[in-house]
C-alpha cells in the first residue's frame, strides 16, 4: 500500500525524531546553511533511500530538525540514525540528539494538501529525543525490546531507566552507542532526575521523635536560606570582586597582541597582590576571548561569580601607547569608572600599578602600606626588557603550551634579563619556566641548577615577590620534594599576592603527594573558585578523586573538563578512562577518541590510546592498524615520556603469544628505554618504564632490580601519588616475571591505596585487572580471580 491511499487510519510507524541543539542560538544565515547541510546527510543515508524508493517514507520539518516516519521496518530508523551519527564526525559543528519509538500514527493532509504525520507515534518519539544531550541515539523502551532479539543490536542497548518529560509524565529510554556511533555519556535530564530521586528517597519519611525537630530545623533553614539571599545582594564582598577581560589590541600591527595581552596580565597581577579584592585568574577570564559571550556582561558576572569587570583597549604605535579602560558593575550594568591613558612606552611600565590603585578606590578597598608599595612598584625601568618580557609571558601562559614553546620562553626571558639584568619578575618567570621544564619533560640536572640559580636571584631582587617565593616553592617541590620548604614559600608567596590561583593549586598538589587527600581536594576547589574556567584545575579536581576511585566524582568533573575544553585531547581521553575503570567499558573511550580527526596527534598520544583501547577489547588487528596509521617513530604512552612504537608492535605480538616476533620489536626498542635510563638516573618514572620493558622481553632479573630502583627513587612515603604509580609497575613486573605470590599481595594492597590510578596500563583497579591483557600470565591463579570477582 503507498502512503498516499493510507486514507487517514491508523497504523504503526516507525519515527526517528531529531533536533539541533543550540540552534536557536544561530544566527539565520547559519541556520539555513546548517539545516541544508543536514537535509543532506540524512537524504544520503541507504536506509533513508530505500524507504523513499519504496514509498514508505514520510518527512516532516520539525523546527530546529525533523521526523522520519518509516514504513517499512522497525530497524529503519535505527540504521538511519547510526549513519547519521557516523556521518556528523565530519560535521562538528552539526550537534544532533535522536529519539526514535514506533507508534500509532495517522497520515492526514495539510492545508498544502500535503500528506502530514499526526498521532502518539510521533509525539513519544519527541519525547525521547528531548531526553537526550548532544550526539545521544535514544531508543524508547519497545523498539529497544524489539531489538534485543538481534545479536547485532542487543550489546549496543544500554538501559537508562526513566526520565521525566512533559506533563509530569516519565518515558523509559535506552541508549544506544557503538565505536563509531552514538553518545556513551549518561544525558543531563535522568542524571539529574537520578540525583534528585536518590535525595529524595534519602530524606524521606524520618521516624516520628525527629518530625517536630525537622520542623524546626526545617523553618531555620528557610530562614537562613531567605538571610543567605539578602547577604548575596547586599554583601560587601560581592561588591569588592572582579573580573579583568582580555584587552583589545586597536594597533595597527596585530603582532602587537601580545603587547594587549602584557597590559591586561600586568593589571590582574597587581589587583591580585590585594586582599581585600577576589581576582578571578587570567585562564578563565582569556576564555571570553572572541566569545560571543564577551559583550554579555551580566552572564559574565554570573559564570565568574563576580560583581565587577574591567574591560579595556591597547593601542600601540612606535614608541607610544594609549590605553582605555572601563569598570562596570556587571550584575546591575552600570559603570562605576573609565579612564584613557596615552603614554610613551617608557611611561607606561608603572601603568598597570596606577590602574590598580585607581579601581581598589572606585570599589572602595583600603590598601595597606606593603600592599600599595607592592602593586605601586615597576617590574622593570627597561622598556625593551619588558616587550620581551610580555611576549615570553604570552607564550609560556598559553594553556597548550608544548615543550618547544616553553623553551620559546625561556629564552626570551633571558633575552630580557640580559636586556636588564636586576628585572626580578623575569628571574622570577624563566626560574617557574625552567623547573616546569625539569618536571614535565625534561629531569635533567642542567635545568635543576637553572631554575635554582634563577630562584635564588629573583628572591634576592625583591623579597617581597610573590613570583619568586612561587619559583622557589616549585624548585622545592618537583626538583628536591622538600614539602615543608615549598610550603612555607608558598604560604609568603599566598601573603604577597592572596589571589593567584597558582599558588593553591601548587598548595593542594603537595597535600595529594603528601597523602592528605581530602585536604588537597578542598584546596583544589579553593583554587577553583579564583580560576573558575579552567581546565588544568578540572583536570586535578578530576585526577584527584580519580586516585581515591569515587568514580561518580570523577565522572562529573571529566565531563566539566570537556564542557571547557570541547577540543582538548586531555579531556577526551581522561573522561574515557574514567568510565572504562569505573564500569569497565570501553564504549566511552573509543566513542571520544572517535571525536579527534585522525590528523590531529602532534605527540603520538591518540595513537598509543586507541592501540590501548584495541588491545583492552583484544582486538589486536585494530592494535596493529592504530600504529601502522601513525608516522610517529614515538608516541607519548607513559608518564616518563615518548616509548618507541617499536615497543607497542612488538606487545601485539606477544598478547597473541608469538614471542618469536615480539622479541625482534622489543630489540629494536630497547636502546630508547636505556638511554633514557642513563640521561636521567634519578628519574623514577624511567627506571620504572625500563623494568616495564625488561619484564616484557622476558629479563626477569634486569626487570625486577629496574622496578625495585623505581619505588626506592619515590617511595609512597615521601610521595602518595606517584609513590603509588611506581608500586604499580613493580606489581606489573612481578606478575610478567612469574613472581605471583609477590605480585598479588602488592595487588591486594595497591586496591586499597589512593593513587595507584592513571591513564595507561599500570593503573590498578578492578577493571584493569579484570580485561587487561598484561595481566594473564596470573590470571588462572585463584587468588587473583578472588581479587577481581564482584
Amino acid at each position: 500500500m503507498s502512503i498516499e491511499d493510507s486514507g487517514g487510519q491508523l497504523e504503526i510507524g516507525h519515527v526517528l525524531f531529531m533536533d539541533v541543539v543550540g540552534y536557536s542560538k544561530l544566527l539565520i544565515d547559519d541556520q539555513r546553511e546548517l539545516q541544508e547541510e543536514l537535509a543532506q546527510i540524512v537524504r544520503s543515508t541507504a536506509a533513508f533511500r530505500v524507504a523513499e524508493d519504496g514509498g514508505k517514507l514520510v518527512r516532516l520539518p520539525v523546527g530546529d530538525g525533523m521526523a522520519l516516519v518509516f514504513f517499512n521496518s522497525p530497524e529503519a530508523p535505527v540504521l538511519c540514525a547510526v549513519e547519521i551519527s557516523k556521518a556528523l564526525k565530519n560535521h562538528p559543528r552539526i550537534q544532533l540528539r535522536m529519539g526514535i519509538h514506533s507508534g500509532p500514527v495517522n497520515q492526514v493532509r495539510d492545508v498544502n494538501d500535503r500528506v502530514n504525520i499526526a498521532g502518539a507515534g510521533i509525539n513519544f518519539a519527541q519525547r525521547v529525543m528531548d531526553c537526550a544531550d548532544a550526539g545521544h541515539i535514544l531508543l524508547s523502551r519497545r523498539v529497544a525490546e524489539d531489538l534485543s532479539q538481534f545479536r547485532q543490536w542487543e550489546p549496543l542497548l544500554h538501559d537508562l531507566g526513566e526520565c521525566p518529560v512533559k506533563h509530569g509524565l516519565r518515558v523509559g529510554v535506552v541508549n544506544l552507542y557503538t565505536g563509531e556511533a552514538g553518545n556513551p555519556a549518561l544525558p543531563e535530564k535522568i542524571r539529574t532526575a537520578q540525583e534528585e530521586s536518590a535525595g529524595a528517597a534519602a530524606a524521606a519519611q524520618p521516624s516520628a521523635r525527629w518530625r517536630r525537630r525537622n520542623f524546626l530545623i526545617g523553618g531555620c533553614v528557610l530562614l537562613a536560606l531567605a538571610v543567605a539571599s539578602l547577604f548575596f545582594f547586599l554583601a560587601p564582598r560581592s561588591e569588592k570582586s572582579i573580573a579583568v577581560l582580555p584587552f583589545e589590541n586597536f594597533s595597527d600591527d596585530k603582532a602587537n597582541a601580545f603587547f594587549a595581552d602584557g597590559i591586561q596580565d600586568d593589571i590582574l597581577t597587581s589587583l591580585s597582590r590585594i586582599e581585600g579584592l577576589r581576582v578571578i585568574s587570567r585562564t578563565s577570564v582569556m576564555s571570553y576571548r572572541g566569545s560571543k559571550e564577551s559583550h554579555n556582561l551580566r552572564a559574565i558576572s554570573k559564570d565568574l561569580s563576580v560583581g565587577n569587570v574591567l574591560e579595556g583597549s591597547v593601542r600601540r604605535e612606535g614608541n607610544r601607547i594609549v590605553v582605555n579602560v572601563q569598570l562596570i558593575d556587571a550584575r546591575h550594568d552600570r559603570h562605576l569608572w573609565a579612564n584613557r591613558y596615552d603614554r610613551t612606552l617608557a611611561d607606561s611600565l608603572g601603568l598597570q600599578g596606577e590602574l590598580a590603585q585607581e579601581i581598589a578606590d572606585a570599589l572602595r578597598v583600603t590598601l595597606s602600606p606593603g600592599e600599595r608599595a607592592r602593586v605601586v612598584k615597576k617590574p622593570t625601568g627597561n622598556s625593551e626588557a619588558y616587550v620581551v618580557y610580555l611576549q615570553a609571558n604570552q607564550i609560556e601562559r598559553n594553556p597548550d603550551t608544548l615543550l618547544e614553546d616553553f623553551k620559546k620562553a625561556e629564552q626570551l626571558y633571558r633575552q630580557a634579563i640580559t636586556l636588564d639584568p636586576n628585572f626580578a619578575l623575569a628571574h622570577a618567570r624563566l626560574a617557574s619556566t625552567q623547573v616546569q621544564i625539569f618536571h614535565y619533560y625534561e629531569p635533567l640536572d642542567s635545568w635543576k641548577g637553572k631554575a635554582q640559580t634563577e630562584s635564588d636571584i629573583a628572591l634576592r631582587l625583591q623579597p617581597n615577590l610573590a613570583e619568586a617565593h612561587l619559583a622557589s616553592a616549585q624548585c622545592s617541590f618537583w626538583i628536591d620534594q622538600d614539602y615543608a620548604r615549598a610550603l612555607q614559600e608558598l604560604d609568603t608567596a599566598a601573603h604577597f599576592s592572596p589571589n593567584n590561583a597558582d599558588i593553591g593549586a601548587t598548595i593542594a598538589a603537595i597535600k595529594r603527594r603528601q597523602g592528605y587527600w581530602q585536604e588537597a581536594l578542598r584546596a583544589y576547589e579553593k583554587s577553583q573558585k579564583l580560576d573558575p574556567l579552567n581546565p588544568n584545575v578540572v583536570r586535578n579536581l578530576l585526577c584527584t578523586n580519580t586516585a581515591l576511585r569515587r568514580w561518580p566524582e570523577a565522572s562529573r568533573w571529566a565531563a566539566q573538563m570537556r564542557a571547557m575544553a570541547p577540543a582538548s585531547l586531555v579531556a577526551k581521553i581522561q573522561s574515557g578512562y574514567v568510565d572504562f575503570w569505573w564500569k569497565g567499558d570501553t564504549g566511552s573511550l573509543k566513542y571520544l577518541l572517535g571525536q579527534v580527526p585522525a590528523t590531529t596527534d602532534p605527540d603520538g598520544e591518540i595513537t598509543s590510546c586507541r592501540w590501548d583501547v584495541a588491545m583492552i577489547d583484544r582486538n589486536f588487528m585494530a592494535a596493529t592498524s592504530a600504529l601502522e596509521g601513525t608516522p610517529l617513530a614515538e608516541v607519548s604512552y607513559t608518564n616518563a615520556g615518548s616509548t618507541p612504537k617499536t615497543f607497542l608492535q612488538g606487545c601485539v605480538f606477544l598478547a597473541q603469544g608469538d614471542t618469536a616476533n615480539a622479541q625482534k620489536y622489543f630489540a629494536l626498542a630497547r636502546p630508547a628505554f636505556e638511554a633514557a635510563v642513563q640521561e636521567a638516573p634519578e628519574s623514577a618514572d624511567r627506571h620504572a618504564n625500563l623494568g616495564w620493558f625488561y619484564a616484557f622481553a622476558g629479563r626477569k632479573a634486569d626487570a625486577v632490580r629496574e622496578g625495585g630502583r623505581a619505588v626506592e627513587l619515590k617511595p609512597e612515603s615521601k610521595d602518595a601519588y606517584d609513590g603509588a604509580i611506581m608500586n604499580s609497575y613493580l606489581a606489573l613486573i612481578y606478575a610478567r616475571v612469574g613472581e605471583n605470590d609477590r605480585a598479588i599481595a602488592l595487588l591486594e594492597r595497591l586496591l586499597k591505596t589512593p593513587g595507584a590510578v592513571d591513564s595507561v596500563d599500570y593503573s590498578i583497579t578492578i577493571n584493569d585487572l579484570k580485561y587487561r591483557w598484561e595481566w594473564d600470565p596470573i590470571r588462572n591463579d585463584p587468588r587473583f580471580q578472588k581479587l577481581i570477582a564482584p
